[in-house]
């Protein structure tokens, strides 16, 4: 569900190592993004739709992933997804690392590219910041 830069980018993969992949997406403009060799299907609607997700195939889905922009959106349709399809698979990105931790602590496998792109950060700059401090001269 989302096919943004991130959901078009699951789904070529996916779809590249012949999985059979369903995108859904609110805007039928977002499919662009997908490669114009995709054999996917797409459907325009919300994952949080029950309908949607039926029509979708998400009763024989092996996975489900929720990447939209919004982290409420996902959080539901990741819980409808799981709960009531009990899809084997699910995953669902949020941005904010509270609200992340506690559905973590609920069950949900989640992603957080506030929190996994902060300790990149940190990491590069804290490396840096040793090495400089080990040169003669270095602070």
């Amino acid at each position: 569900m989302g096919c943004g830069r991130v959901g078009a980018r699951i789904a070529a993969i996916l779809d590249h190592n012949r999985h059979q992949v369903t995108v859904v997406d609110i805007d039928s403009r977002s499919f662009r993004r997908l490669p114009a060799d995709f054999s996917g299907d797409t459907i325009i609607g919300t994952g949080i739709d029950e309908d949607v997700l039926r029509s979708a195939g998400i009763e024989r889905a092996g996975a489900f992933i929720a990447v939209t922009n919004g982290d409420n959106r996902n959080i539901m349709a990741a819980q409808v997804a799981r709960l009531i399809f009990e899809v084997p698979e699910v995953v669902c990105r949020i941005y904010d690392p509270v609200r992340e931790d506690s559905y973590r602590r609920l069950g949900l496998t989640t992603v957080c590219p506030t929190t996994t792109v902060s300790a990149i950060i940190l990491d590069h700059v804290m490396r840096a910041n040793e090495d400089s401090s080990h040169r003669p001269g270095g602070s």
